[in-house]
């Protein structure tokens, strides 16, 4: 279980990376708006075209990554949606249960089967370089490619959960996710 667990970890912090780095894709995002706006109008009043579709692509595929990327981020924290009327009332070893069938039943095949059909998708996109049919716009194959990823990311990151359940299944582990304000504690330490 120690190995495990020491995966289920690697996973975590593999996963927390990737949020770390996504975080900055909102700034980003915003960043091109207020260029694009800016542009636009100053565009209008001297009688120039200075703006570009390749600008609100940017935008799209930064929140696109943004958001596809960040699926593990999110099951890592347990902040995804989460009906959780039941949920919220298990103790340790119920939330374990239903994370683990919930992940096994559902997630992992979810994930895998879309990693696997996309990979067909995406490969076609790049053999034939795909483009935007938007005058301007950016090439497609590369936001495609992230598709494949987010679901590689967001599997890792069940399976990490799986191992995790079955750590406090088996007595190993206490709890299967921090709470809030103890994990925004540990993170400032």
């Amino acid at each position: 279980m120690k190995r495990a667990l020491k995966l289920a970890a690697g996973i975590d912090w593999l996963n927390e990376q990737i949020g770390r780095i996504i975080q900055w894709f909102g700034l980003l995002m915003i960043l091109i708006g207020v260029y694009n706006a800016t542009v636009r109008y100053l565009g209008a009043f001297i009688g120039e075209n200075l703006s570009s579709n390749a600008y609100l692509e940017a935008q799209w595929y930064l929140f696109g990554a943004m958001f596809m990327l960040g699926g593990g981020y999110a099951l890592r924290h347990n902040v995804h949606v989460r009906v959780d009327v039941v949920y919220g009332r298990l103790g340790e070893k119920g939330k374990a249960w239903v994370e683990l069938l919930g992940s096994l039943v559902f997630l992992l095949p979810f994930c895998l089967l879309l990693f696997y059909l996309s990979l067909d998708w995406v490969g076609r996109s790049w053999a034939i370089n795909e483009t935007s049919n938007n005058p301007g716009g950016l090439i497609r194959y590369p936001i495609k490619t992230v598709l494949p990823f987010a679901f590689a990311l967001l599997a890792l990151q069940g399976l990490s959960q799986v191992i995790k359940a079955l750590a406090v299944l088996r007595g190993h582990r206490e709890r299967l996710f921090d709470a809030p304000a103890e994990r925004a504690e540990a993170e400032t330490v």
